[in-house]
């Protein structure tokens, strides 16, 4: 695996992760009662978006190393996950 492969992978998997991440103890204006003129009750009041970063950071570079080992390592293969022959020399 190149460096670049490698600095895509974890790109990759960092925004699959902050996705998922960004979602979880949103507080919304509805739920605080103050809803701006103008704004929609589910707008976000409190995001916490730079503890989500670095939680996602954590937990990125955790996968990505676990999917690294997977592929420098050769633990699983192309030819493994080939269910229909496709990959056949």
């Amino acid at each position: 695996m190149s460096v670049t492969s490698a600095f895509v992978l974890f790109a990759v998997i960092w925004f699959l992760t902050f996705l998922i991440v960004i979602p979880f103890r949103i507080k919304t204006q509805g739920d605080l009662g103050v809803v701006v003129k103008g704004t929609q009750a589910g707008a976000p009041e409190v995001h916490d978006l730079r503890r989500k970063a670095i939680i996602t950071t954590g937990l990125s570079l955790i996968l990505w190393l676990l999917i690294t080992i997977l592929i420098v390592f050769e633990i699983v293969t192309i030819e493994d996950i080939d269910f229909f022959g496709r990959m056949v020399e």
